[in-house]
C-alpha cells in the first residue's frame, strides 16, 4: 500500500490568510467558506478536513494574525507606552484590520469567535497597556489611586472614535495620546511632548 500525499503546509497559511481578509472585507455572517478556499486554491474538503467549520476556520485565522507582541519592561514607562500606542497603530492600519474589529461586535458573530477574539487580540493588548501603567503608580510616576481600567481604555478609545467620525488620527497620535492619558492619570509628560503654546498676536 503507497503512503498518502503529504499533507501541504502552504495550504493552511493560504487559507487562514485568505479567510482573515474575507472577515475583514465582508463580516462573519457574509464570508463564504467557499470563497475562501477558492481564493487560496485548495477545495472546501481540503478546508474542511483542517476545520470543522466555519467557526473554528474564523478563530484559527484570528489566532494567526494576532499581534505577538511583548510585554515592555524599561525604567521609562511613558517610553514604553508611547511605543505600545505605536504597535496599536500599525496593527490596526493593515488592510481589513479595523473593519475586523467592527464585525466582532455584530450580534450574528457566533459566540466562541467573539471570545477568541477578545482572549487573542483585545486582551494581550490591555494587559500590556495596564503593565506600563501599573509599573508607572510603583515607580510613584502617576497617581497611585488612579483609574487605570479607564485609562487602559483611553489609550486605544481614541483611534475607534475617530475612525468612525471619519477623521484621521493626528500627527505623532501615540505620542500626543500617551501625553493625554498619562497627565490623566496624575503624570507629567516628558517636556519634548508638552504642546506648543502659541503668543497671542500684541496689539499695536
Amino acid at each position: 500500500m503507497s503512503p498518502g500525499r503529504a499533507r501541504d503546509p502552504s495550504i493552511d497559511t493560504r487559507v487562514l490568510k485568505a479567510a482573515a481578509r474575507h472577515l475583514a472585507a465582508y463580516g462573519y455572517e457574509a464570508m463564504s467558506v467557499a470563497a475562501v478556499a477558492e481564493e487560496a486554491g485548495t477545495t472546501r474538503q481540503a478546508l474542511y478536513r483542517r476545520w470543522p467549520g466555519k467557526a473554528e476556520l474564523s478563530a484559527a485565522a484570528l489566532a494567526a494574525f494576532a499581534d505577538q507582541a511583548t510585554e515592555a519592561d524599561s525604567a521609562d514607562p511613558f517610553a514604553d507606552l508611547v511605543a505600545e500606542l505605536a504597535n496599536f497603530q500599525r496593527g490596526v492600519s493593515r488592510p481589513g484590520r479595523l473593519s475586523l474589529a467592527g464585525t466582532m461586535l455584530q450580534d450574528s458573530v457566533e459566540a466562541d469567535v467573539r471570545a477568541r477574539y477578545q482572549a487573542q487580540i483585545v486582551a494581550p493588548r490591555r494587559r500590556r497597556l495596564r503593565v506600563i501603567l501599573e509599573r508607572a503608580q510603583r515607580l510613584g510616576l502617576i497617581d497611585t489611586d488612579a483609574d487605570l481600567d479607564v485609562a487602559v481604555t483611553m489609550c486605544t478609545g481614541s483611534w475607534y472614535a475617530r475612525a468612525l467620525a471619519g477623521s484621521r488620527p493626528p500627527r505623532n497620535w501615540p505620542v500626543r495620546t500617551a501625553a493625554l492619558v498619562w497627565r490623566a492619570v496624575g503624570g507629567t509628560p516628558p517636556p519634548a511632548t508638552q504642546p506648543i503654546r502659541r503668543k497671542a498676536p500684541t496689539r499695536t
